[in-house]
Formats: structure tokens, C-alpha cells, sequence
């Protein structure tokens, strides 16, 4: 055989081993693109705008970065409104629905008031207080096995000890002892909501790298304020971490 004979057999079998080869990798990026990422947001406390604000603008940068699935966002008012502690509790069943328990990740972002018993909510004249231990129940009862909860309001750190495992990631603006900051009626963000969401998971590949940077960020304009820090934690999501990566 030639030497020119020998090239044009050796490109052949070059461009077979390609062809074969792009069927499996297809397959992979199809699986990967496959999996459904449902949206749930609720901006609980109705007196202040900003609530509702930011759980829909956090609601549609998630699902822009990550969800191929349902998205769900409600919010309360000075005068009523439909995010209450019972239709949460519904909404997540609903969104569960129409996943797989198994494969695919739930994402809730709850945003309000915090307490160290749990988040306020606020609708007209209703009150009440989404405790971890409720919130805690509501998840296991959605089946959903890879889930994120990403929780914008002061102590919110109290719910890590209840709803943190490997299988869920957990948010919060603040740890179990501090506020967090920027709840003004008029504003569009608080400060994390606005350095997690609006600045963060806008450029990140990964939550725990939005986190990174959001946590910085909040250090900064707490200090310059002269606020206590107010401590973003995160915690579990070993499971769950490799499921999402951002869409560019």
C-alpha cells in the first residue's frame, strides 16, 4: 500500500470512529438536558413590596438559568393574597406532580420576615409563621428526592438544622442569630436577594459558586453600612450540587 493509499484509509477510518462516536455523546447531553428543574417562589410577607419583587425576579432567574419545568410564583398583599402556609404546602405537591422523583430537583425560593420561629407570612389581615419543622414535612410529602431551598429573610439560618441533607441544598440570607438587610417596601431586592439572584447566579456555573460570591458581596455593603454581618450559610446539597449547572 502507498503511502497516499495508506492516508486516505487511515482518514476513513478517522471519520467512521467519529461518526459512531457522536450518537453516544448525543445521548449523554440529551439525558442531561432531560432533567427537569420545577420552580416555586413565594413572597410571604404582603406589606412590603419587596417580597414580591424578588420572589419573581428570583423565580424567573432560576428558571433561566436552570428549570426546564413548571415555575410557580405567588405573593401576598396589604390587602390578601394567595402564598399562605396552606397553598405552599399545595403548590409543592402540584410541582412534585409533574417530576421525576428521582432524577429530577425541585427548587423553592421562599422570601419575607424572619424570626428565630420561622418566616412570617402576611396576607391582608391573615398572620402566621412557617416554622422549619412544617416546612420540613411539606418537602418530605412531595416524594421529590433532590431538592433546593433557598431562604431570603432574617434568621433564616434556623432552618438548616431541620431541612440540610446530602440530597438538599439549603440557602439562607442569614445564620440562626443575625437579621439580614434591605427589606424597605420600595426596593426591588433585599441585599441578598439582589447579590444571590440579580448579581451571583446571573454569571456562576454552580449555586455553591453564586453563594461564594453573593456571601462576599453582602460582607461588603453590611460593613459599609455599619450593619452586623448578617451571615449567608449553605449547607448539604452533596447530591444535588452536580444535578444543576448553569445554562450559559
Amino acid at each position: 500500500m502507498t503511502s497516499k493509499a495508506w492516508c486516505r484509509w487511515l482518514g476513513v477510518l478517522l471519520i467512521a470512529f467519529v461518526l459512531i462516536g457522536l450518537p453516544s455523546v448525543s445521548s449523554v447531553h440529551a439525558a442531561e438536558d432531560g432533567r427537569k428543574v420545577s420552580v416555586v417562589s413565594f413572597g410571604l410577607y404582603g406589606d412590603q413590596g419587596v417580597f414580591r419583587r424578588e420572589a419573581t425576579g428570583a423565580a424567573e432567574i432560576v428558571a433561566g438559568r436552570f428549570g426546564t419545568g413548571s415555575i410557580d410564583v405567588r405573593y401576598n398583599s396589604r390587602t390578601g393574597g394567595g402564598a399562605t402556609i396552606q397553598a405552599l404546602a399545595k403548590s409543592l405537591l402540584a410541582a412534585a406532580n409533574g417530576l421525576d422523583t428521582e432524577n429530577d430537583v425541585l427548587f423553592l425560593i421562599l422570601t419575607s420576615h424572619g424570626s428565630p420561629d420561622g418566616l412570617a407570612v402576611k396576607a391582608g389581615r391573615l398572620m402566621q409563621t412557617l416554622t422549619p419543622s412544617t416546612l420540613a414535612e411539606m418537602l418530605a410529602r412531595t416524594g421529590v428526592r433532590h431538592k433546593v431551598v433557598v431562604i431570603s429573610a432574617c434568621y433564616s439560618g434556623v432552618f438548616i438544622p431541620r431541612l440540610a441533607s446530602p440530597d438538599v441544598l439549603v440557602i439562607t440570607a442569614a445564620d440562626a442569630e443575625h437579621s439580614s438587610f434591605g427589606c424597605q417596601d420600595k426596593a426591588k431586592w433585599t441585599y441578598f436577594g439582589d447579590a444571590f439572584f440579580n448579581v451571583a447566579l446571573r454569571q456562576a456555573k454552580s449555586l455553591k459558586d453564586a453563594f461564594v460570591i453573593a456571601r462576599a458581596l453582602v460582607r461588603k455593603r453590611e460593613l459599609s453600612e455599619r450593619f452586623e454581618p448578617s451571615n449567608p450559610l449553605i449547607a448539604g446539597g452533596a447530591n444535588v450540587e452536580p444535578l444543576l449547572i448553569a445554562r450559559p
